[in-house]
């Protein structure tokens, strides 16, 4: 099967239903009484992380039990991908000529300073995490603010059948 994969039944619902196809109620694990505490691994940055990201998509229903280790894997990659760019910036600052975008190897080339791949690889994960939380400005378009049932039209044929 090709295409993109289906989105969960509250993205679609949020979104307004834009392809109009039925909707099929799917299982639904149960709501947090409370945003989650971020997981004892996760520290630094991650921790950070969770603790600005967690409390939002609570308050958007976005955020349930079993998506604790889903957000957590998102702000990993956002630690990573911080930390990556945090040291670049170091790097450039010391390096006038490149600005850190280069190094050289033991022959003495120049090569892409490979903490370039690791910021890249990073945000290109992290952004796909956040996709699946429905984060980011790309994301949020797709979602119908503040979704509200349509409402129903009374019908001239209403009671007639019982």
């Amino acid at each position: 099967m090709s295409g993109p994969p289906p989105a969960p039944l509250h993205l679609r619902l949020m979104r307004g239903n834009p392809g109009r196809r039925p909707l099929r109620p799917e299982p639904e694990p149960a709501r947090l009484p409370e945003p989650p505490e971020p997981p004892a691994f996760l520290i630094g940055y991650a921790a950070d992380e969770w603790r600005r990201v967690a409390s939002e998509l609570h308050l958007l229903g976005v955020l349930r039990g079993v998506d604790v280790q889903l957000l957590a894997a998102y702000c990993v990659n956002y630690a990573t991908w911080r930390t990556a760019v945090e040291t670049l910036a170091t790097i450039a600052a010391r390096d006038p000529v490149t600005h850190g975008l280069l190094v050289r190897t033991a022959d003495g080339n120049p090569r892409r300073n490979p903490l370039q791949k690791i910021a890249s690889d990073a945000a290109i994960e992290m952004l796909r995490f956040a996709n699946e939380f429905g984060i980011g400005a790309a994301a949020r378009s797709r979602i119908a603010a503040g979704w509200q049932p349509p409402e129903r039209r009374p019908s001239k044929f209403d009671g007639l059948l019982a």
